[in-house]
């Protein structure tokens, strides 16, 4: 069970108007409850009642309203209550011996409220130093850059100080006219420098000193030290990131090369035969034909996807026909005409775009198609959804290409777009290198646009690439 204490000594002490009421009123009823008392105990000892209000007065007002209460109540003990009443006399011991134990209780109460209150004091701004190391190191520490945090924390300072303003800053800053500085350091290296204005005054300036630098210390070093390990981890991350994707690099130029050349230098020993037909002949020239165009695809791969990755993909922008785009992107792709089958809205606009990257993009998520639809023909599918505002037509183009294949689960609908991922097929001989996908998603995010795909396992995939309309005229 929780206890209340039955007297709390007020910290900052009640007004002075209110100790005076407070004393005589005091006084006052003690003299009156003596009255009644006095058919049970002589009245002499009786005048420990005044001690009541000494006490009372004393812990709340201080020394010099208790020392006032002790004279009014040996003063009206003398004169209502002890012979001969209605006069004031000091000659008998017995006024002495009330006046002198009034006054020493006075002294005593008063100096231990005032002890009380000092150590009250003391008390709240501990925990009030221990509140500001707690928020200073919930910013420093916070996760964030060192530097950002740091007007936060100096404004926390600031405010837990009762100070105008407290600038916290990195590395060393010179006191001024109006400022003092505090050094803070770690070691022998100098961490940051705290500024102070001048003017807070002494006991201020040493509380900073004696308590709040310490702390600051002890945040601000573990703060470096947080900001030092992060960096190393993200620098360790990027890496193994590297060495991860070198290591899948590796392992997909290994079998992807592999097989083209394989082809190509079997149909090239076979053609050094004169014992073969003019039609072996020409089929093995289309399979040199063919995998050189795929040996040229994986390089140009490998190429983007070092200059998506090395940030140096910056887009070429100007005026290009998707139209045109989708058509020589099947047009490189070479096959059987009935492999695709093209539905392109007769009215669609100009995008500002690099028509290369747009073309590799196409390409890889054509052939990517083609790959998976088991045969079936792709396809492709292009519309403007339009806004006609200020003179400026469209709001995007939508282009959508649809298979006819096993589909994708929904747990690899994200993963398909990650470089050297091979979501498994019905024919498992029939999968590309993982790259095309990486780059589609790169050329088309760098040219404004976006991609994504669309799947139900058994239904087939659909990927959308939605490319913004330029706002300026259509030349």
């Amino acid at each position: 069970m929780r206890r209340f204490p039955l007297w709390r000594i007020s910290e900052p002490p009640p007004p002075l108007w209110a100790g005076l009421v407070a004393a005589v009123a005091l006084v006052a009823a003690c003299t009156g409850v003596i009255y009644p008392l006095a058919h049970a105990a002589p009245v002499v000892s009786l005048g420990v009642v005044y001690l009541l209000a000494v006490l009372i007065v004393s812990s709340s007002w201080g020394l010099r309203l208790g020392a006032l209460t002790a004279l009014l109540s040996a003063a009206a003990f003398n004169y209502f209550h002890l012979s001969p009443v209605g006069r004031f006399t000091l000659r008998d011991s017995r006024n002495w011996v009330a006046l002198i134990t009034f006054v020493v209780a006075a002294v005593l109460i008063s100096s231990l409220a005032e002890l009380a209150r000092e150590r009250a004091r003391e008390a709240e701004q501990r925990r009030a130093e221990a509140d500001l190391a707690a928020e200073l190191a919930r910013l420093l520490l916070g996760g964030g850059r060192l530097e950002d945090s740091l007007p936060a924390a100096a404004h926390r300072i600031a405010t837990g100080l009762g100070l105008g303003s407290a600038p916290l800053q990195l590395g060393e800053v010179q006191a001024g006219e109006r400022r003092v500085a505090f050094p803070l350091w770690e070691g022998p290296h100098r961490l940051g420098t705290l500024l102070v204005p001048a003017d807070a005054g002494e006991p201020s300036l040493r509380r900073v000193q004696e308590r709040v630098v310490p702390a600051l210390e002890a945040v601000l070093s573990a703060a470096r030290d947080r900001e030092a390990l992060q960096g190393e981890v993200v620098e360790t991350a990027a890496l193994r990131r590297a060495d991860d994707l070198k290591t899948a690099l590796l392992r997909s130029v290994s079998h992807d090369l592999r097989s083209p050349l394989t082809a190509i230098q079997a149909a090239g020993d076979a053609l050094a035969s004169s014992a073969i037909q003019e039609d072996e002949r020409e089929e093995l020239v289309a399979v040199i034909s063919g995998e050189s165009r795929r040996l040229g695809r994986l390089v140009d791969n490998l190429l983007d996807l070092s200059r998506l990755e090395a940030g140096a993909a910056e887009p070429h922008r100007e005026w290009v026909s998707l139209e045109e785009l989708v058509h020589s992107a099947v047009d490189e792709l070479g096959g059987r005409p009935d492999q695709f089958s093209l539905s392109l809205d007769r009215d669609l606009p100009l995008i500002q775009a690099d028509a290369v990257q747009l073309e590799r993009a196409l390409v890889n998520v054509l052939e990517n198609a083609r790959r998976h639809g088991e045969g079936h023909p792709v396809s492709v599918r292009a519309r403007a959804v339009r806004r006609i505002s200020g003179g400026a037509s469209g709001e995007r183009v939508i282009v959508r290409i649809v298979d006819r294949g096993p589909g994708i689960p929904a747990a690899q609908l994200e993963r398909v777009f990650e470089p050297f991922y091979r979501a498994g097929s019905a024919r498992e001989g029939n999968r590309g290198s993982g790259l095309g996908l990486a780059i589609a998603r790169g050329f088309v995010e760098a040219n404004g646009g976006h991609i994504h795909v669309e799947s139900l396992p058994g239904q087939g995939a659909s990927f959308v690439l939605e490319l913004p309309l330029a706002e300026a005229e259509v030349p």
